[in-house]
């Protein structure tokens, strides 16, 4: 099943999406949570997929889409994730995760305009595969249990200010330019994809020109070792977002550069996630 989460009379409301047509679950199901993460809190994904014949009350077309959760508690990224991507930037293959963290002022949501700030023209895309934590994961989980604490799956570009990733050893202050990280459209639940949505095309596209081709299957660190890893030091709770790396082919590491500039669209597609689109426009 797919949900999106779409403004309605400037109130976030939780949808299904069924091909290009909504079910308003403040309509179909009134009584339960408006947004993603309070479903996920409440344990109540089952209670929304039952509703997911119910009668449509909008067209796709007509709303505004939002990111499908707004105000995680945590958005966790790993780096260097796909061996490709880390041999064009001069890296070795890690042994460990580079585990770093967003804020949610960076999100975009379908649609919307990623910014490129006043401070850097040094805007890069990332294609990613975004895992979203469905239930409270407790420490120490085990790998052979770790997806059954992901809820579902949706896209994300890592809008990355490489100026400012490399002024210091830590890349914050690179990936938490407000307006930065694309994310969306639609969230879609495990069931829809295969285990730890391995085995998936994952691409980017900038006007129209692809940029990175690859698998979700070339993850060093796939969601499941991913969760396992993370349970040996926090508590994850839902609704927070596990954002998996990307693949080579990014602007830095071609010659000349390509950065991502106002006029731009940056699509960001993987195989039966869904097509993330963004206009890049300046601060």
């Amino acid at each position: 099943m797919r949900l999106i989460n779409f403004d309605k009379g400037g109130q976030a409301t939780l949808g299904i999406l069924r091909e290009d047509e909504i079910v308003d679950l403040s309509l179909a199901a009134p009584s339960l949570p408006r947004s993603l993460r309070a479903v996920l809190e409440a344990g109540a994904l089952d209670e929304v997929m039952s509703f997911g014949q119910s009668a449509a009350h909008a067209a796709l077309s007509s709303v505004r889409l939002l990111a499908p959760i707004t105000d995680p508690s945590k958005i966790i990224c790993l780096g260097l994730n796909y061996v490709d991507h880390a041999a064009e930037g001069g890296h070795a293959k890690p042994e460990y995760p580079s585990f770093f963290m967003r804020g949610p002022s960076s999100l975009v949501a379908h649609g919307d305009a990623i910014v490129q700030p006043k401070a850097s023209v040094t805007l890069d895309y990332e294609a990613e595969l975004v895992a979203i934590v469905g239930k409270p994961v407790g420490r120490h989980v085990a790998l052979a249990d770790a997806l059954q604490y992901i809820a579902g799956y949706s896209c994300f570009n890592d809008g990355s200010i490489r100026e400012y990733q490399r002024r210091t050893s830590q890349w914050t202050i690179g990936k938490n330019f407000d307006g930065t990280g694309g994310f969306g459209p639609a969230f879609v639940t495990a069931d829809e994809l295969p285990p730890g949505a391995t085995g998936l095309r994952i691409c980017s596209r900038l006007n129209g020109d692809v940029m990175q081709d690859a698998n979700t299957s070339d993850m060093l660190f796939p969601v499941a070792e991913t969760v396992s890893l993370l349970s040996q030091c926090m508590t994850l709770v839902p609704g927070d977002l596990l954002v998996m790396g990307t693949p080579a082919g990014v602007g830095h590491a071609r010659t000349p550069p390509v950065w991502m500039k106002p006029g731009d669209v940056c699509e960001i597609e993987i195989e039966q996630v869904g097509l993330l689109s963004n206009p890049i426009v300046a601060e």
